[in-house]
């Protein structure tokens, strides 16, 4: 319960109603925008693949997935996705989508070894979604044209949350700011990642932070990340490792740095062998996946997810995630909020 982010003098500025319906015209028209800004279509996506076929994303490789047997198939285990990154590699391989385009989805999960605050639920639902790119498109460069994009989209949304809800008022920079997660470490050497996140996105108010996973100067990485989707240790022409980041914005009520999106320029057959084995995961190239992959029958891709209930949070200028979705929360954390004025759904 001490994970709880107390909030002082809160007062929602939309009732339950309001919240209600500002989350579907935010849904509704920031899908819109980043389906047409990125040249995406809309695809359906599974709750839940098969185990031992490798196509889940471990996240940090410690989560836990929830998973159940299928009476039908002998009791094969199914695991429900912890998000759909290695997916939809497979499905822009199997729709046959050609470079410059691409697909999104509704992806839905549950991380039951989230630990539950204003930001995190057992329950995560964000737009996945998966470009086919060149090879001459795998670098730093391209990477941020793309983080332009989505950003671009999310100030068009701002204006039209604003516009609908005059009580809102506008706090995204017309800008994104870029930097490597080494020139971070740099700036701020005696914090710690959480902390640098917060002193640079406070300053900036939306950032892009490169290279999540690839071990910095210290020996350590910024943050976690799975070998086989990010490519992280290819070395950048900023003479950095990684192609790949995170989007943090900066939140007034909760006084912290939200990230919004994971995101980045996919492994391809040299960086996930190199990947694999720095990592100490050389048996996944006997994943379905990971053959695939490795046969080159994968197109090259960029792709990340972007957080929906976390979005609707910034833009309507709530101080828990559990105003935006339904989910199950401490009975201790529910009467906390009580008390500050926060209604959990």
């Amino acid at each position: 319960m001490s994970n709880l982010y107390k909030i002082t003098g809160y007062k929602p500025l939309l009732n339950p109603q309001e919240t209600e319906q500002g989350i579907k015209k935010i849904k509704d028209f920031f899908q819109q925008n980043l389906s047409t800004g990125l040249k995406l279509r809309r695809v359906t996506g599974p709750l839940f693949v098969l185990q031992g076929t490798g196509i889940n994303d471990d996240l940090n490789g410690v989560e836990r997935p929830v998973t159940f047997p299928i009476k039908d198939l002998g009791d094969q285990r199914a695991e429900v996705v912890h998000s759909l990154a290695k997916w939809k590699r497979l499905t822009l391989a199997e729709y046959k989508i050609q470079p410059g385009y691409g697909i999104y989805t509704d992806m839905n999960a549950i991380r039951a070894d989230e630990e539950l605050d204003n930001l995190h639920s057992l329950y995560v639902d964000q737009w996945d979604w998966e470009r086919v790119i060149t090879a001459d498109q795998r670098n730093i460069g391209f990477l941020e044209t793309i983080v332009r994009d989505i950003y671009a989209a999310m100030l068009r949304t701002e204006f039209m949350v604003c516009e609908a809800y005059p009580q809102i008022q506008p706090f995204l920079p017309n800008e994104i700011f870029f930097i490597h997660a080494e020139e971070l470490r740099k700036m701020y050497p005696d914090l710690t990642p959480r902390q640098r996140e917060d002193a640079i996105t406070e300053a900036k108010g939306a950032v892009f932070i490169i290279g999540i996973g690839c071990p910095l100067g210290d020996g350590k990485p910024h943050d976690g990340r799975a070998p086989d989707y990010d490519d992280y240790s290819t070395i950048s022409s900023l003479g950095l490792p990684g192609l790949n980041g995170d989007i943090m914005i900066w939140d007034s009520v909760l006084n912290r740095a939200v990230e919004v999106s994971s995101m980045g320029i996919r492994v391809d057959k040299e960086a996930l062998l190199r990947q694999l084995e720095s990592s100490g995961k050389q048996e996944r190239k006997k994943l379905y996946f990971h053959k695939r992959l490795l046969d080159g029958t994968l197109p090259l891709s960029i792709g990340g997810g972007i957080g929906q209930s976390r979005l609707c949070m910034l833009y309507l200028r709530k101080a828990h995630i559990g105003e935006i979705q339904a989910s199950i929360w401490p009975q201790e954390m529910r009467d906390k909020c009580r008390k500050q004025g926060i209604h959990l759904l």
